[in-house]
């Protein structure tokens, strides 16, 4: 019994500490795919200047 409430607590925590992992992982996905947009919009010669920071959560 106290081996399955172990696990489950060290499943708890592991899940709540993952919580700002993720939105990190997010924005670091968000800022890469823009940075190949303007990237490939300044290959094509168009300059769209969006500065648009909605999306993932900032603390």
């Amino acid at each position: 019994m106290k081996s399955i409430l172990l696990i489950a607590a060290v499943g708890v925590v592991t899940l709540l500490s993952s919580c700002n992992t993720t939105i990190g992982l997010g924005r670091d996905l968000r800022m890469m795919g823009d940075g190949m947009e303007k990237s490939a919009n300044k290959a094509q010669g168009s300059s769209s200047t969006s500065t648009d920071t909605s999306g993932a959560p900032v603390y």
